[in-house]
Order: C-alpha cells, then sequence, then structure tokens
C-alpha cells in the first residue's frame, strides 16, 4: 500500500473512530438567552452502534459484500437518525476506499454531508477526506470546491487542509495560487514543532523553479540537504547557483561530489569540466575527462573528444592534445577540427604533420578563415624548405583582404629564399692558374 492510500486508510480508520465515540454528546446550546430552539442531542441507538461495529469488523477483514448487505439493510430502516444513517454512509465510504473504489467513495460521503444537523466535527472530517480522495482521482477542482466549503465551516483549518489545495493548484499548474496554500501548511508544521515533510518541500522546490525564483528554491533546497540529505540535492543546488549565475559556488559542490564518488553519469562528469575550464583550471578539466573516458564512463565521442582536447590545449599540453583532437577529426570529418589539430602540430614545430592537416582541411572546406589556414600551410611548407609549395599557398590566401600584406610579406620572404638557393646552387668557375692569368694580361696588353 502506498503512502497516499495508508494516509487515507488511517483519515477514514479515524472519521469512524470518532464518529462511533461522539453518541450522546449534545450540541452545543444557546447561551445568550434567546428564544432560539435548542438542538436536539446528538445520540446514537444501542442497536445501530453495534451494527456498525460489526460492519466495521467485516471491513477490516475485507469481506466487502456480507458488509455491504448488512449497510443496506440497515440504511433500509427509516426510523434512523439522520445522524446514525450518516455513519453507515461514512462506512460505506470507508469499504470503498479501501476496494479502491474511490469515485463510490466520494459518493458516499456526499451522502454523508446530505444529512441534516451533523456535528462539526463530522463534516470537517468528511469533506477533508472528500477533498484527499478528490485529489486522488485527479478532479482537482473538485478538490479545491470542497476545501472551500470546508474552509467556510472552519476559518481555521488545520495543515493538512491547506496542503490538499496547494497540491491541487500544483497539479492545475497554477503555480501562483499553490505557492500560498503549500507556505502556510509547512509554516503550521514548524510551529508546531513538525518537521516539514520530503515531499512538501519537494513542491515547494518545483514552484520556486518553475516561478524561476532561484534564490527561495536554494533556501528550500539547503533545507532538504538539512533534513533529508541525497546527492541528487547537492546536484540540484549546483544548478540553481548556476541559474543565479553564481558559477563558482556550482563547481564548489559539484567538485565535491565527484570526490565523494556521487558523479556517475557522464553528463555530471562533463559539466564538471566545463565548470573547470570556465573557472581557469583546464589541467583538472583534461584530467577528469581522461580518467573517465578511459573508465568508459564517458564516451569517447566527438563533443567529448573535442572537449578533452580543448582541455589539453589551453593547460599547455600541445602534446597531450593531439591525441584526442585527431581522433575528433577523424570521427567528424569536420575541415575546422583538422584546422585546430594544425595548430598544434605547429606549436610543436611538426611542420610535415602540420600541413597534411591543413591539407586535408583545405580539402573538407566549410572553414572560418580560409586565408588563415593558406597561410599556416605556407608556413608549414616553408621551413620544410619546400618553397613553391608555400609560395602557392601564400598566393591563395592573398585572395583575402584579411591575409593580403601578411601573405605578400610572406612571398617576398619566400623569393628571395628561392634566389638565395639558386644562388647556393649555380656552380662557380674552376679557378684559374698563375700562368694562366699572365697569357690572359698578355692577351690583352698586345704584347
Amino acid at each position: 500500500m502506498n503512502r497516499n492510500k495508508r494516509k487515507h486508510v488511517r483519515a477514514a480508520s479515524l472519521l469512524l473512530s470518532v464518529a462511533l465515540g461522539v453518541a450522546g454528546v449534545p450540541y452545543a446550546q444557546a447561551q445568550d438567552g434567546s428564544d432560539r430552539e435548542t438542538k436536539q442531542t446528538v445520540a446514537m441507538s444501542q442497536k445501530v452502534y453495534e451494527a456498525l461495529t460489526e460492519i466495521q469488523g467485516l471491513v477490516e477483514a475485507k469481506q466487502y459484500s456480507q458488509a455491504d448487505a448488512l449497510i443496506k439493510q440497515s440504511l433500509a430502516n427509516e426510523k434512523l437518525e439522520p445522524y446514525e444513517r450518516a455513519q453507515f454512509w461514512n462506512l460505506t465510504a470507508y469499504s470503498y476506499y479501501l476496494q479502491e473504489r474511490y469515485k463510490d467513495a466520494i459518493g458516499a460521503y456526499d451522502q454523508v454531508m446530505a444529512q441534516p444537523e451533523l456535528p462539526e466535527a463530522l463534516q470537517q472530517s468528511t469533506l477533508k477526506t472528500k477533498a484527499q480522495l478528490q485529489a486522488i482521482t485527479e478532479d482537482y477542482r473538485g478538490a479545491l470546491a470542497t476545501v472551500d466549503q470546508l474552509m467556510k465551516l472552519v476559518p481555521n483549518p488545520s495543515a493538512d487542509v491547506y496542503m490538499v489545495q496547494g497540491q491541487a493548484y500544483f497539479q492545475l499548474g497554477e503555480y501562483d495560487n499553490a505557492l500560498g496554500p503549500i507556505k502556510t501548511a509547512i509554516d503550521m508544521n514548524r510551529a508546531q514543532g513538525v518537521t516539514p515533510k520530503e515531499n512538501d518541500l519537494l513542491l515547494l522546490r518545483v514552484i520556486y523553479y518553475e516561478k524561476k525564483d532561484f534564490q527561495n528554491m536554494i533556501a528550500v533546497l539547503e533545507e532538504l540537504i538539512t533534513l533529508y540529505p541525497k546527492d541528487t540535492y547537492l546536484l540540484t543546488l549546483a544548478g540553481a547557483h548556476s541559474e543565479l549565475g553564481d558559477t563558482e559556488k556550482q563547481l564548489v559542490i559539484v567538485e565535491t561530489l565527484y570526490e565523494k564518488g556521487y558523479l556517475k553519469t557522464q553528463s555530471h562528469i562533463v559539466n564538471l569540466a566545463n565548470l573547470y575550464l570556465l573557472h581557469g583550471a583546464p589541467f583538472k578539466a583534461a584530467t577528469v575527462l581522461d580518467r573517465e573516458i578511459d573508465a568508459g564512463t564517458v564516451e569517447a565521442n566527438e563533443r567529448n573528444l573535442r572537449l578533452l582536447s580543448q582541455s589539453w590545449f589551453t593547460a599547455r599540453e600541445d602534446e597531450k592534445s593531439i591525441p584526442p583532437l585527431r581522433q575528433a577529426a577523424q570521427l567528424s570529418n569536420e575541415g575546422e577540427l583538422y584546422i585546430r589539430l594544425a595548430q598544434s602540430y605547429l606549436n610543436l614545430s611538426d611542420w610535415d604533420n602540420a600541413a597534411e592537416a591543413l591539407e586535408r582541411g583545405l580539402q573538407l572546406g566549410d572553414l572560418s578563415r580560409r586565408d588563415t589556414a593558406n597561410v599556416m600551410l605556407g608556413m608549414s611548407y616553408f621551413n620544410q624548405k619546400k618553397f613553391n609549395q608555400a609560395r602557392r599557398a601564400f598566393e591563395a590566401a592573398m585572395s583575402d583582404d584579411r591575409s593580403r600584406r601578411t601573405a605578400q610579406q610572406w612571398i617576398s620572404y619566400v623569393d628571395s629564399e628561392i634566389k638565395r638557393a639558386e644562388l647556393m646552387s649555380q656552380e662557380l668557375p674552376e679557378q684559374a692558374t698563375p700562368d694562366v692569368l699572365n697569357e690572359m694580361l698578355d692577351d690583352s696588353t698586345g704584347q
């Protein structure tokens, strides 16, 4: 039996006990000396009391058909007083409830309320239980109407009545209307020294979330963590701090949960890595991702590999940034990722791999700065002394005004290196001997 069902069974049992126990208690009489007719004393005959007790035993023993037969037999008695008739309907409702015939139970409670001159306590109990049953059957408007009826009878109802009202508004999505009754119920319980129920606080938390009132949501979460400590509440608290832009507090909470072994899902671990990056701790981000990818907790997909590479790159660990980025580039086949890969190779002066990555990126295309990629390609070839290929790359970069000046400077430099290389490669004439030089001089002077 779930918690709500147990709650209503207790309510119904209490209702019957109260009903059977008030027999012979007189109504309050007028005290002002007026001529108003004094209300009759509430009375229950011994025969009716014994019949109710027998029926209750059958109901508790789940002998519902026998109980129903006795109830119908008793209700057929036209001599029953309204109060006695109300008690048979009350017990009928209880029987229906135990059979999960909730709508029939509500109808039986309507029959209770249809009887005249009922004690106020019985009316209160009946209306409260009816409202709870209407909420169970998702008749939230009906539950609200019943609560309104009860509040006219009792201006200051108990905390659980306010909670039924708040829950009904909540289920209807009317969060502004739900907030007041739920807060009132919780505050009433606190005033009586009763610890707020976990589910009541959770309702309040959701309402604040829906209203984007994250400051009050944080206060509720802190109380939940104190009274009912769970790592899920800490994670929600971290999210609330994020909504307020306080990512530093969010990081402290999430990091603590990770270190204690509470973060075991990919989304939470990737979120922690992003928080590390945001707060200037790329090495921690890379270390966490590397560990969890190896463990299989975080999938080695393009997105996560890219984040791992970025973390290593930001931490100035260029060599470590290359393997995940190369793998991510191969998975995605995106030109831009190959350009980023080439940048890591350039940082390591690995000109050959840089050129290869740049050629692949340019081939795939869809680059944000094709001119920049060509400048990088020209530099890679230049450092390999592949001057003609370098020149072609710089010429391609000149088509974009943003790189024209830089490319032109590089072309001039490349051209000078080409000329220098050509000069260095030319064969020098054989060195003349002194005799040869003398003969050349004699010829020139005509001697």
